[in-house]
């Protein structure tokens, strides 16, 4: 994280919690034993990358009092949740989607890329003693990070009943940046 000023009491609680949640991803997220099936890999990445997300939310919103993110965070809770629930009930089917070793291995190495910048992003993002703006600093490239694992896996032959959970990723999570992106803006120039 890159500081630009003496830190608040709330605002180092809030960056400590931050860093054991994002620790925990990066760990959950790379000690993945993968299978032969794209679909399987995908879910078991996207599941504590969404468990982060929502204990992220959880966080902010002890310490928020903006009613727009605090709305946010609600429903990157709801809809992360609704989403684990979706990729458990079909993991097991869609470990009968078996890819041949050339696409796992093209699809990973992409994901592995994907998965470093959104890491150094995340590690990364300036924290001030804005906590809102932290929030939405940190949650942009996670959500970045969403989009790009669910285009990538797109690519690939996946089983059925994980594309529309892809394509609801990938569209939840471009409102979710757009939102954002936008309220930041707004927070950060007054």
């Amino acid at each position: 994280m890159t500081n630009t000023c003496q830190l608040s009491n709330n605002t180092i609680d809030y960056v400590k919690c931050y860093q054991c949640i994002l620790n925990t991803m990066i760990e959950n997220m790379t000690s993945v034993c993968f299978t032969d099936s794209i679909s399987v890999n995908f879910i078991k990445q996207m599941i504590p990358h969404h468990r982060a997300a929502i204990e992220m939310s959880e966080s902010l919103l002890r310490f928020t009092t903006c009613i727009p993110l605090q709305n946010i965070a609600e429903n990157i809770i709801c809809s992360q949740k609704e989403s684990i629930c979706n990729m458990e009930a079909i993991c097991p089917g869609c470990s009968c989607q078996r890819n041949a070793p050339r696409a796992l291995n093209y699809y990973q190495r992409s994901n592995e890329c994907i998965l470093r910048n959104m890491f150094r992003e995340m590690h990364t993002a300036c924290t001030d003693n804005c906590i809102d703006a932290n929030f939405m600093r940190e949650m942009i490239p996670h959500h970045k990070g969403a989009i790009l694992m669910s285009r990538n896996a797109l690519k690939f032959c996946v089983c059925p009943e994980l594309k529309p959970i892809l394509e609801s990723i990938i569209d939840s999570q471009e409102k979710g940046v757009q939102e954002m992106q936008q309220l930041l803006g707004e927070i950060t120039q007054k």
